[in-house]
């Protein structure tokens, strides 16, 4: 029996009115892979995901406040910034949910970086910030940074967490470039952020058939949420309300940046429960 038939017409209508490869994915007909329907989830989730964990001091110090409040479920950790270390000690002291978010695009911070992570990383993001459409190519003159900058990054999360990545996401969203993903840079069997979810016109057909693709590349080797949207624009109420209610059966990534002043404060406030209802906020990513 398919998800289609658990659900009450109200609630069909509803998810009726995304668009995308997650339409595809609420009616049971997601990619398939060697681990069956990945980007199903068989129960509800709302996890409320912070970029940028690492950063810098003011940025660790907004989301580990979040995440006191229980208004954040998880982190995604940048490495090789100036405040990787630290947060990454305050992670494992105190069980913090961590990813680790890709950067190709933001130089690194941290002291002492080695010189050439910093030239392959250099000359990746002058290609991507070269042109809009420049991260939906293939560079074959960038293989090699791709490799080496991906590569140093995972071993990087290894020695300040203890462990490989379960999870991974990109900061921009530049883990989903065509490089990352036919060259299979992400380590396998992994979680990794899927493409934005839009409800209905919010983007060309061309858009959304392109983000489709990428995602069914994604779900044959990864394990995707259902659904996956930026909590900012905070206005209308009514938006939000919608993706909260969705994580009453589905597995639902909130991407959220506190070091946003507007973010922070809804954050911190009560009014994000009040919006999620009885959806209660996830401790941790996994579902």
């Amino acid at each position: 029996m398919n998800n289609q038939q658990h659900l009450n017409p109200s609630f069909i209508r509803q998810l009726q009115s995304f668009e995308g490869s997650d339409e595809q994915v609420a009616f049971g007909s997601p990619a398939e892979g060697p681990f069956g329907n990945k980007t199903v989830s068989r129960s509800g989730r709302l996890i409320i995901n912070a970029d940028d964990w690492g950063r810098d001091q003011k940025t660790t110090a907004r989301i580990l406040s979040c995440v006191a409040r229980g208004s954040i479920s998880s982190v995604s950790a940048m490495v090789f910034m100036q405040d990787s270390e630290r947060a990454a000690g305050i992670a494992r002291e105190q069980e913090i949910d961590a990813g680790l978010h890709l950067n190709f695009t933001t130089a690194f911070s941290v002291a002492n970086c080695s010189a050439q992570l910093v030239q392959h990383q250099q000359r990746i993001a002058r290609c991507l910030r070269r042109y809009r459409l420049a991260q939906a190519l293939f560079h074959l003159t960038l293989m090699r940074s791709f490799e080496y900058v991906v590569s140093a990054q995972v071993e990087e999360f290894y020695r300040l967490y203890g462990r490989m990545p379960q999870r991974l996401d990109g900061h921009h969203h530049m883990h989903l470039c065509p490089n990352v993903l036919v060259g299979r840079l992400l380590p396998p069997v992994t979680v990794v952020r899927r493409n934005f979810s839009f409800e209905a016109g919010e983007k060309s057909f061309a858009n959304r058939l392109y983000r489709r693709v990428v995602d069914r590349i994604l779900a044959r080797r990864h394990r995707l949420t259902d659904f996956f949207f930026s909590l900012a624009p905070l206005n209308p109420h009514m938006r939000l309300q919608r993706i909260f209610s969705l994580a009453r059966q589905f597995a639902v990534e909130v991407e959220t940046h506190p070091a946003n002043p507007d973010e922070y404060q809804f954050l911190s406030s009560r009014e994000i429960c009040r919006l999620a209802g009885d959806v209660r906020i996830a401790r941790g990513f996994a579902f």
